[in-house]
């Protein structure tokens, strides 16, 4: 059973540096699509579950603030390298 864990643990790592490694080739315009791709996949939800469109916008707001909290703390806390 360890080994099992092991190997999941060693399985994800590799993902996750192949996938940083990619990400590092982003210039600023990949990172745009990626953002609008995103948006757009959210019009794309609202208009397929009309419900979400019901929810109060305060709740948005909400979520909104905190998906922005690690990258401020990132961008104005962190010291640089």
């Amino acid at each position: 059973m360890l080994k099992v864990v092991k190997l999941r643990k060693n399985i994800k790592m590799k993902i996750y540096k192949w996938a940083n490694e990619r990400i590092k080739q982003f210039i600023w315009v990949d990172i745009k699509l990626v953002t609008f791709a995103g948006i757009f996949l959210g019009l794309i939800l609202a208009k397929l579950v009309p419900a979400i469109l019901g929810i109060n916008v305060w709740w948005f707001v909400l979520l909104a603030v905190l998906c922005i909290l690690r990258p401020y703390y990132v961008i104005f806390s962190k010291k640089s390298k």
